[in-house]
This record gives C-alpha cells, structure tokens and sequence, in this order.
C-alpha cells in the first residue's frame, strides 16, 4: 500500500510537471513574444562532484528538454524552463552509476526529472544576465543565483552559458555516510552549453 501512494505520488507530480508545460506552451500570449526551443543535438548539461583526495565525479546528461520565450514588448515578462531526465547519464565513475541514481543520491525512481524555472524575469543586459531561478531536484525546489553569457551566432541561433552551483545536502544528495562532506564535497556545479533556435 505504501509503494502504491509512493507511485501515485510520482505520477501526480510528474502529470503536474507536463500540465504546467502545456499550459506555457498553449496559452495564448497578450504581448509579442519569441519563443526559442533548445537543439538537444548541439547543446550539453554536465554535473561535476567534487570527492576528497580522489577524482571528481563528472557526469553528462544525456535526455533534457527546455525552452526560453521572450517578452519582445517591455522585456519584463520572460522566461525559460528546463528539465533533466536524470537515469539518462554517462559518466566517470560508472560502476557507481546505481548508486548515484539510488535513494542514497539522486532517487531517481521516485523523482526522475530535475527542473530549472526561471520564472518571469526581466533584463537590459542581452549579452549577460543574473537570474534567481527555482532548482528543483528530488521533489525540493529552492532558489539559486545564476548568471547566464548569452551568444548570438546567427539571427534565428543563440548560445547560452552557465555554471550553476548549488548545494547537495540541501536537496539530500548524499545520506547516510555520504551526506559527511568529508567525503564529497558539498558544493555540486551544473554545466550548461545551451543553444536555441527561434520557433
């Protein structure tokens, strides 16, 4: 009965999850907007662990999604969603790999997504931007400064940027023996390489 609650849990989430994208993307818009879809063929998300006295942990996902849309009439109403299939990964340590993915870590079973939400935000600069966006891993969403370089390569291509640092035992990365940061070190950096086209 348990286990039964856990998945109708995970599954009310992650249906909640995929409303809140329909909703985005199907809403009709008051203002003018752009709306600019990540080329997953181009862009890269990596994570790196920092471990005591040995290699770090680096990782690649390989399975994310994500979109940024634009407030072309006053520049204050943009925003930019991203998420991350967090089983779907190549890394360093791969004989840790189910580890990494277990309850001890990730918990990738039960919270299978990680999701970036900028929320609506406003910006003059359009080369840099410093953003407090909404980290949300293991169903725990908490705010974390982010600053993101922005590259136009072409008129309907764009380059975005960033490394995002956030802490593990926040979002209880790490339990039990591995939540000593003695071992692993607190600090998680994400690495994105992003590049959008216009739709």
């Amino acid at each position: 009965m348990k286990k039964l609650i856990i998945w109708l849990d995970v599954i009310l989430k992650i249906y909640k999850f995929f409303l809140l994208i329909l909703l985005i993307f199907f809403t009709p818009s008051l203002h003018s907007s752009e709306r600019w879809i990540l080329d997953k063929s181009l862009s890269t998300i990596e994570f790196e662990l920092p471990v005591f006295l040995a290699k770090n942990v680096y990782g690649k996902f390989n399975n994310f999604e994500g979109f940024v849309e634009l407030d072309i009439d006053n520049k204050k109403n943009n925003k930019a969603i991203f998420s991350v299939q967090i089983n779907d990964l190549n890394m360093n340590y791969i004989k840790y790999k189910d580890l990494l993915l277990s309850k001890i870590f990730f918990d990738s079973e039960q919270y299978p997504i990680a999701v970036v939400d900028t929320k609506k935000f406003s910006y003059s600069n359009e080369k840099e931007i410093q953003l407090e966006i909404e980290l949300t891993i293991k169903g725990k969403s908490e705010k974390v400064p982010l600053i993101i370089v922005i590259k136009r390569l072409a008129e309907e291509l764009v380059q975005i940027q960033s490394e995002l640092k956030f802490s593990r035992t926040t979002f209880e990365i790490g339990i039990g023996k591995w939540g000593n940061t003695s071992i692993l070190k607190d600090e998680i950096k994400l690495k994105s390489n992003l590049f959008l086209f216009r739709e």
